[in-house]
């Protein structure tokens, strides 16, 4: 046992000499990993909570101090789509899917910052190139818009659907396949998905407005029995405005008008030019 004690403070003393002995360059080593945990946390917020224009100029200058980092790299391309410059994302991702780190999703991402900058046979290609077993929302989605643009329903309506089934939030799915229907003609068709769509997230805007579009387009000009503040409102009045005028219906659009300036908390100036130009 004595000699047991005796050994515990020689143990310390040599450890205490191996601390003297650590370098600096030992000590960056050792928090290296908690480096990486932080930067990645970064990251992600970077990502979901930074403005699209803080985030680019963040992963830009983290890119450019360690550019191996693929991670950095996919940052930045996410974050230029983002901020609306799909156009400067696509060199980026050239570079995420050439890297040997790359993964099937890089490839849906680089289809999607295609379709922004109208390279719908470039979009095809890349998702072409995606495993078939890969079967995520996004890539049936980015499926159903390329088909769209080829005018091929019963595909866009296969993938429209799928992509739905493999959402918890599917409101935008429901509102592009309604937008796909309403160019189609099928007015009846489109205001059944848009009503589905605004069932699923009633604080889509872009959903009401095409609801509203729908109905006009079959001569309903009334607004929809739907959840709508004052200002939606009347810009929903105005929307309905337009669409009876295009369709001949003077009169009509010229009250909706008027109730659209009427309703609008504030000056309406989009409904009092609509209104002012009419009249003249």
């Amino acid at each position: 046992m004595i000699r047991i004690l005796r050994l515990i403070p020689a143990a310390v003393a040599v450890a205490a000499v191996a601390a003297c002995n650590t370098t600096d360059a030992d000590v960056e080593r050792a928090l290296d990993p908690l480096n990486v945990i932080d930067e990645t946390n970064l990251a992600d917020i970077m990502l979901s909570a930074a403005s699209p224009n803080e985030a680019v100029d963040y992963f830009r200058r983290a890119a450019q101090e360690d550019p191996t980092r693929i991670d950095l790299q996919r940052g930045l391309a996410t974050s230029l789509v983002r901020a609306g410059r799909a156009a400067e994302a696509l060199t980026i991702w050239q570079g995420v899917i050439d890297h040997d780190g790359a993964m099937d999703q890089d490839r849906v991402d680089y289809a999607d910052a295609l379709i922004r900058t109208g390279d719908w046979d470039g979009a095809q290609a890349q998702l072409d190139a995606t495993p078939p077993t890969f079967e995520t929302y996004e890539r049936y989605r980015l499926e159903a818009m390329i088909a769209d643009s080829e005018e091929d329903w019963d595909r866009a309506d296969s993938f429209y659907e799928t992509a739905a089934g493999l959402t918890t939030r599917p409101a935008n799915v429901y509102n592009n396949w309604g937008y796909s229907h309403l160019t189609r003609g099928d007015y009846p068709g489109a205001e059944e998905l848009f009503v589905r769509a605004i069932s699923y997230d009633p604080e889509l805007f872009t959903a009401k407005n095409n609801l509203v579009l729908a109905r006009a387009a079959q001569g309903n000009y009334t607004l929809p029995l739907i959840n709508m503040n004052q200002v939606e409102r009347a810009q929903l009045l105005h929307t309905a405005a337009l669409s009876a005028i295009r369709r001949g219906d003077i009169d009509e659009g010229r009250g909706l008008l008027n109730e659209a300036i009427d309703t609008h908390p504030q000056h309406f100036e989009a409904a009092v030019e609509a209104l002012r130009a009419l009249n003249a």
